[in-house]
């Protein structure tokens, strides 16, 4: 791993503990092919500061774009409650016990509202009733992975849960969401009916945090840590631009 890739630009992340902390943890993924053009995000889909991250790295890669860098986006799964009962949990009283009391709950969602609407995202809270089993949209998200549609299929669930308080543990709602993101509903319900990739996800999310992985949203360029957190675009494009830098001055290097 090369701390030169490290940013100390920090941005707002989920935790097991909440999503109301700053931090940012190294770690070493695989290596993708090509020099610093693949980018990593490990995030689980109920943790808001991964949307709000999505919205200002969309941002950050058009400003890139214009300026001739190019990347690809691949998402990685994190379970933020793995514990999370299959059926899931009612939410209010699931955050009123995990953040010690629904007031403090409360205002860990005022920040988040605010947060959100600032790029353009209208949260819907008072419809998100349930805190759901996340490993099954990780399921999906892997399986819209292979059929090139991945991205879209995670745009599908977050917007699933945070806009229309959709309880995206249930394997109806995640057909919705695939449908949504041009996948045939079908052959999404007859995947998710079996636990294929069930281990795989697990393992992802195990290996995550082996490699010190405690907040996400975490961004990775080839493999090497970038950053934690749901930075400004403009801090995201800094980041991004000297990580591909340093990465291919290490290649020449190395030729």
């Amino acid at each position: 791993m090369d701390d030169q890739l490290h940013t100390d630009i920090e941005g707002a992340v989920c935790g097991p503990d909440g999503c109301d902390t700053d931090n940012a943890t190294p770690t070493n993924l695989h290596a993708a092919q090509g020099v610093g053009t693949r980018i990593d995000i490990v995030s689980d889909a109920i943790c808001p500061w991964c949307y709000i991250g999505k919205r200002q790295l969309e941002r950050a890669l058009a400003t890139l774009a214009e300026e001739g860098f190019h990347f690809t986006v691949h998402w990685n799964p994190f379970q933020l409650n793995p514990d999370m009962p299959k059926e899931g949990r009612d939410r209010a009283a699931y955050r009123a016990w995990k953040f010690g009391s629904a007031e403090k709950a409360k205002a860990i969602d005022a920040r988040i509202q605010s947060a959100a609407e600032a790029v353009g995202l209208a949260f819907r809270q008072d419809l998100m009733t349930r805190t759901p089993n996340t490993i099954d949209a990780h399921r999906l998200i892997w399986f819209a992975g292979q059929k090139g549609v991945q991205d879209a299929a995670m745009e599908a669930v977050f917007k699933s849960y945070f806009i229309q308080g959709g309880d995206i543990g249930d394997h109806a709602v995640l057909a919705d969401c695939a449908v949504e993101a041009g996948l045939d509903r079908a052959e999404v319900l007859a995947f998710l009916a079996t636990d294929l990739a069930d281990r795989e996800m697990r393992a992802a999310d195990q290996a995550a945090r082996e490699a010190n992985v405690s907040g996400v949203p975490s961004f990775f360029l080839d493999g090497y840590t970038v950053f934690s957190g749901a930075m400004p675009a403009e801090h995201m494009v800094q980041a991004f631009r000297h990580g591909q830098k340093v990465l291919r001055e290490q290649a020449a290097k190395a030729a």
